[in-house]
């Protein structure tokens, strides 16, 4: 496991999901399920019901919102799901807490960042101007971005030499097990977002990432990264 982050000094290259990881999105995703369960007549739900599936894609989504319905037909809502979310974006999330400060840190220090995410990659470019990102962030893969998406390694692979950096000379930050998963197939040291979005029975500890944050704020200190050998 690599030791901490030499004093004063952050990884070369810092990957980043973007759901539950950079972006607080759960309130746009539920008030995107709130106006498909206003048109069918029933009552809102609240964001304790959403949240721990956000990380998990949209076919998730419409399965917490509507945990009645079969599971064989939850894939019938991904549709409805993805164009009323598409109104939806940008209008009601926020970076989480501590984010902006971290990246102005890491852009202070020449880090090359950039997002690495399972969201379509139309949906995350729509994003990136309202938060700042769009010139800021050296590169973006979206799910479907390519033949791949995690927790195969072949995003982060890529957008390491999107960036013009060795795997090796990079991190990956994510709150999901996928997350993690990619990163060690890729030969990428990884940081476990424990502030992200997670199901009750998860255990972040067993995904074996190489460290464990519980607030971006920590990020700040070069010394709670992954030091890259």
């Amino acid at each position: 496991m690599p030791e901490a982050a030499d004093s004063g000094r952050f990884p070369r290259g810092v990957l980043f999901d973007l759901d539950g990881t950079l972006l607080d999105s759960a309130p746009d995703m539920l008030a995107t399920v709130n106006r498909m369960r206003e048109a069918r007549g029933r009552a809102p739900i609240v964001l304790e019901a959403i949240r721990p599936h956000v990380s998990r894609g949209a076919r998730a989504m419409a399965g917490a919102a509507f945990p009645d319905i079969p599971v064989e037909r939850v894939p019938e809502l991904v549709p409805e799901f993805l164009a009323l979310y598409r109104e939806e974006l940008g209008r009601h999330g926020r970076p989480f807490d501590g984010i902006e400060a971290m990246l102005a840190a890491l852009e202070a220090d020449g880090v090359r960042w950039g997002i690495v995410t399972n969201k379509p990659v139309a949906l995350a470019r729509d994003l990136l101007p309202g938060l700042g990102w769009a010139t800021r962030s050296a590169v973006l893969v979206g799910g479907d971005s390519l033949a791949e998406r995690k927790p195969h390694p072949l995003p982060l692979l890529h957008a390491a030499d999107a960036i013009g950096l060795a795997p090796a000379d990079c991190v990956y930050v994510g709150d999901d097990r996928r997350d993690i998963d990619a990163a060690r197939a890729a030969g990428m040291a990884s940081v476990v977002a424990l502030w992200g979005y997670r199901l009750d029975d998860d255990d972040p500890a067993a995904w074996q990432g190489d460290a464990m944050i519980g607030s971006p704020r920590a990020l700040l200190d070069p010394a709670a990264w992954p030091r890259l050998r």
